[in-house]
């Protein structure tokens, strides 16, 4: 994990994230993008978010379409994560991450094959700091290109269509 982003950034990450309830994560459709609320997974975050779905909903089938999915996080601060999203359906996997919470919001449990997790892997997260100066970051993963990339890229993105 060193090689991709630097420990403090890491840090600085969990720490943005981890008292967020819900996450919004955003799939792409045939008409377009779509959000819904997703409660987060209570694991240490090391590149990778981890959420329980069904195989009957509409994000599973619209991942294994499109694995490009955003992630973002309302708290103390905003956080914005763009990544290629996985369903992961190991029955260690989903056993480690499952709690009572899932057992009540699904009214199923972990070893139910209609059960999976969606894995999100990475590739760049911004966030904004609600202080009076508003700060901006982005990290990059080299998992998908290799690439090094400046934070100030990502300062503002202004889209044409």
């Amino acid at each position: 994990m060193s090689n991709m982003v630097n420990q403090k950034e890491l840090e600085t990450f969990r720490e943005l994230i981890k008292d967020v309830d819900t996450a919004m994560l955003t799939t792409v459709t045939e008409e377009g993008l779509v959000s819904r609320p997703m409660k987060t997974q209570e694991v240490e975050f090391d590149g990778d978010l981890w959420f329980f779905t069904k195989k009957d909903t509409n994000k599973y089938e619209e991942i294994l379409h499109d694995q490009d999915v955003n992630v973002a996080y309302a708290g103390k601060s905003y956080v914005s994560v763009r990544g290629k999203a996985e369903i992961i359906e190991d029955l260690s996997k989903k056993k480690e991450l499952w709690s009572d919470t899932y057992e009540s919001i699904m009214q199923t449990s972990y070893d139910d094959p209609d059960v999976v997790l969606i894995k999100v892997k990475t590739e760049a997260a911004e966030y904004w700091e609600t202080d009076d100066f508003t700060k901006q970051i982005a990290f990059f993963y080299k998992r998908m290109t290799g690439q090094h990339s400046d934070a100030s890229e990502m300062n503002r993105t202004i889209e044409w269509h």
